[in-house]
């Protein structure tokens, strides 16, 4: 059942009933007695418990994008081997061994 919350208008008195929703909302203050209460709006609250929820689920942040993978054919390095630059995974200086200098 939910939780309503409920605000008298002439003491200010705020309280709180579980009840279910076809019941009708209380006509007096359980403090002052006077019939001018009002439910308040308020954010519904809500775990996400069991398995299949992780708790970066429905959390705003960076999406990343799966990278695109290099296949042979696209291979910069399969179209010509003679190529004396730098190869991938080298540091580009010579001192790796990596790429001739």
């Amino acid at each position: 059942m939910p939780i309503y919350g409920y605000q008298c208008q002439a003491c200010g008195h705020e309280f709180e009933l579980m009840q279910k929703m076809n019941d009708p909302d209380p006509s007096v203050c359980p403090a002052c007695g006077k019939p001018d209460v009002r439910k308040q709006l308020s954010a519904a609250g809500f775990q996400l418990k069991g398995s299949g929820w992780y708790a970066t689920d429905f959390k705003g942040g960076d999406k990343k994008t799966p990278e695109k993978k290099v296949t042979d054919k696209e291979s910069p390095s399969s179209k010509d081997s003679s190529d004396s630059g730098p190869k991938s995974g080298g540091c580009g200086g010579g001192a790796c061994g990596g790429c001739a200098a």
